[in-house]
């Protein structure tokens, strides 16, 4: 095989349901690869809707839309092909689906084999599954089309083998989550393997909602050799030259490690997810603590410093080291800040409640009121501003139900909802190498809630890197409390944390949608019941 070709990678950023908008993105993209010599373009899966779309799969106006914009796209086609992901109706059937555009005319269409049904993804509640191979002929090369879930097992790239593929595309909307590319390296490895053919994997980039594409597409040579790596977390469009059977071209971005990685993905998620939207800034209730500081350099990061206000409400329990560790970070990332005492409003409550109250012992009644009050501050602010809160919370707390209804937890968008509290420290060190922002001391100190005199998380919970490490077995790896006890975690910890973890699930479906960066995360991929008395096995 002696054909050269030119083919683009069109690894950009779409919007559920902007069809227009997202067709506009891919006739540009056809221009950019014109101009660049390819002939040939390579959309991500669904490009055209957006991924995922969800039950906007169940309207039929929506199929009418995206058949409207694939007649405009194949309009811009002329002398060029492309390969679209989109989804389509036929005879009243929906598909996942990817049709090959080519002057003008849509000369074949491939539906997707595989549906996933697991984690994130709930295709079968909306498309059939395909069953024939689809392979077009382009500049002399036979290239056969699989989508995403397609190269994740055995059998469909086999079958566009068999059909005469000599090379392979995946069209994909993979989420990212830690040490996802490792994944995808190897199962792509397992299909080149199988077929012996060369493998093109284009992923789109961006938010939705709490999933966060990184893109970073790779082409694989025969071999299994990594011939081509895109930049993660950035759109672009590359263009790679396959010729004699291996591929050139397209750049060869280096890894930048999992800190750097879940970072990314946290900016990409606020980005796009205020973006999007249209929030015209972000609120951050500051407290002098590590979340709070992570969160703010966060936001400043995606947003700049001038579409984020950082809110600082002492109470009589704030130590002055937190007022001293906040305003030290504001002045450093230049936000505006403001102080919102909240003794005042504590005052009120007090005296409102005294008589409900009377002969009852202080208890974390009053601690829920101090957080309370100043989540009605912030979202009092958000409301008269359009700015939305972003909460601080972690994944550790949301585990745990260390975290207050309507207090901490209100707001719009929970940045560090599937971070771990360890992985909260790791993430302030890396961000602090790269730049120091986040005040030492914010780092260094041992993490309270200062809702009552010398407050800490210690009291409360277990230590952060025994209870981070049984909430992943349990709750990512699916193992039973014996089991986690059997590879040495203390059994009074074990039982006292699948114990809250169980008691505040309640808690956790009433609270904003947040990013994910674990394989697992409080979201679409975790569904138990509120209401249970399923007992497990210790």
């Amino acid at each position: 095989m002696n054909t050269a070709l030119s083919i683009a990678v069109a690894q950009l950023n779409f919007t559920v349901g902007d069809l227009v908008g997202n067709a506009d993105r891919i006739i540009e993209a056809i221009s950019a690869a014109r101009e660049r010599g390819a002939g040939l373009l390579i959309t991500p899966e669904l490009a055209l809707s957006g991924y995922p779309p969800e039950d906007l799969l169940l309207r039929p106006d929506f199929y009418r839309g995206c058949a409207r914009e694939v007649r405009r796209i194949a309009g811009h086609c002329r002398d060029f092909c492309l390969v679209l992901g989109h989804p389509t109706e036929r005879g009243g059937v929906y598909y996942n689906a990817a049709s090959v555009i080519r002057d003008g005319e849509v000369i074949a269409t491939y539906h997707k084999h595989l549906l996933p049904n697991y984690e994130v993804f709930d295709e079968e509640r909306y498309f059939e599954s395909g069953v024939a191979p689809c392979v077009f002929e382009h500049g002399g090369v036979r290239i056969g089309v699989n989508i995403c879930a397609d190269v994740w097992e055995s059998g469909p790239a086999e079958v566009a083998r068999a059909a005469g593929a000599e090379v392979l595309v995946s069209l994909n909307a993979s989420p990212f989550h830690i040490d996802k590319q490792q994944l995808r390296y190897a199962v792509l490895r397992d299909r080149v393997r199988e077929t012996r053919l060369p493998v093109l994997y284009c992923n789109m980039v961006g938010g939705q909602d709490e999933l966060v594409f990184d893109g970073a597409s790779f082409a694989l040579d025969r071999d299994g050799t990594v011939a081509y790596q895109s930049e993660a977390f950035a759109a672009c469009i590359d263009v790679l030259r396959f010729e004699q059977g291996r591929w050139s071209g397209g750049g060869h971005a280096a890894p930048k490690g999992t800190e750097a990685d879940i970072y990314a993905a946290l900016v990409c998620g606020v980005r796009d997810y205020l973006g999007k939207n249209g929030f015209p800034g972000a609120i951050i209730g500051l407290s002098g603590g590590i979340d709070s500081a992570l969160t703010l350099a966060v936001a400043v990061d995606a947003l700049g410093a001038d579409r984020v206000h950082a809110v600082m409400m002492p109470s009589p329990y704030t130590a002055q080291m937190s007022l001293d560790d906040s305003r030290e970070m504001v002045k450093r990332l230049g936000v505006r800040y403001d102080e919102i005492a909240i003794e005042p409003a504590m005052n009120v409550f007090a005296d409102l409640l005294a008589p409900q109250f009377a002969g009852l012992a202080a208890d974390t009644t009053e601690e829920n009121l101090q957080s309370r009050i100043r989540g009605m501050i912030l979202m009092a602010l958000s409301n008269k501003t359009g700015a939305i809160v972003l909460t601080t919370g972690n994944k550790s707390e949301m585990a745990t139900g260390y975290a207050t209804l309507y207090g901490d937890m209100a707001g719009g968008f929970a940045v560090l909802k599937d971070l771990y509290k360890t992985t909260v420290y790791r993430l302030a060190a890396w961000r602090n190498s790269v730049g120091e922002v986040i005040p030492q001391n914010i780092i260094d100190r041992p993490p309270s809630a200062e809702l009552k005199p010398d407050q800490k998380d210690q009291d409360s919970l277990p230590p952060y890197e025994v209870l981070d490490a049984i909430i992943q077995a349990y709750m990512e790896h699916d193992e039973s409390p014996r089991e986690i006890i059997a590879r040495g975690l203390p059994e009074a910890d074990v039982r006292r944390t699948v114990t809250m973890l169980k008691r505040n699930e309640y808690k956790r479906r009433q609270a904003p949608v947040g990013i994910r960066v674990t394989q697992r995360g409080f979201g679409r991929d975790w569904r138990y019941p509120i209401t249970s008395r399923y007992q497990d096995e210790f």
